[in-house]
C-alpha cells in the first residue's frame, strides 16, 4: 500500500496454507511466489527463505490487520485506488473479516483505476517499469498512474489521442423488483 504522502506499507502474510495454495497455481507460482520470502525445495516442500529482503515483512494476519487500519486511518478521509479493484477491497474485507466489521475510517469500497481509466476514452498510461504483481510495486505504479490521470482530467483530450469523448454508450441495467423498477 502506498499514501498520497508516500508512506508504504508491506507486509506477507504468515500463512502456510494460503502460500500453499497459492504454489499450487501455476501462474501464481510464475508471477507472484517469486516475489515472496518462500521458496521450494527440491523435494518440492514449502519453507521460509531467511534470506530473503522481505523475510522480516512476514507478519500474522492480525498483526497485518492492525498496521493496514493504522496506515489507512492515519490519513484524513482516506480514498482507497486499485486496478481491477473488486477482489482487492474483498481481500481488504478479509483481513477484518467481513465487509461490515470494517474498521471506523476504512472505506467500504475501493476506487477502481481501470474504471476510471474507461470514462476517460482509455487513455495510455505510464507502463510499469518492472515488478509487475509484487505488490509494493503494483501500488506504486497504481498510485503514479492514478497522479497521471487526475493531473490530466483538466485536459482529457491530451490523453485520448484516437478516441473521443462520449464515444462509450452508458449501459442501464434494471431490476425488477416486487417494490418497482430500479435503474443504475
Amino acid at each position: 500500500m502506498v499514501r498520497e504522502d508516500g508512506k508504504k506499507y508491506y507486509a506477507v502474510v504468515d500463512d502456510y496454507s494460503v502460500i500453499f495454495d497459492a504454489s499450487t497455481n501455476p501462474w501464481l507460482l510464475k508471477n507472484v511466489l517469486k516475489y515472496l520470502p518462500y521458496s521450494i525445495n527440491e523435494e518440492g516442500t514449502l519453507g521460509y527463505n531467511t534470506k530473503h529482503p522481505d523475510y522480516s515483512a512476514i507478519k500474522s494476519k492480525e498483526t497485518i490487520a492492525e498496521e493496514v487500519r493504522k496506515f489507512i486511518t492515519g490519513t484524513t478521509n482516506p480514498e482507497l485506488w486499485a486496478y481491477y479493484s473488486a477482489y482487492d477491497h474483498v481481500a481488504l474485507c478479509q483481513l477484518f473479516g467481513r465487509m461490515i466489521d470494517l474498521p471506523h475510517g476504512i472505506p467500504m469500497y475501493t476506487n477502481d483505476l481501470k474504471s476510471l481509466m474507461v470514462s476517460m476514452g482509455n487513455p495510455r498510461v505510464p507502463e510499469q517499469s518492472e515488478g509487475a504483481h509484487n505488490a509494493l510495486a503494483d501500488a506504486l505504479w497504481n498510485k503514479e498512474t492514478y497522479a497521471y490521470l487526475r493531473g490530466h482530467k483538466k485536459d482529457p483530450q491530451r490523453l485520448l489521442g484516437e478516441f473521443q469523448l462520449g464515444s462509450m454508450e452508458p449501459i442501464i441495467t434494471e431490476s425488477y423488483t416486487s417494490e418497482g423498477v430500479y435503474r443504475w
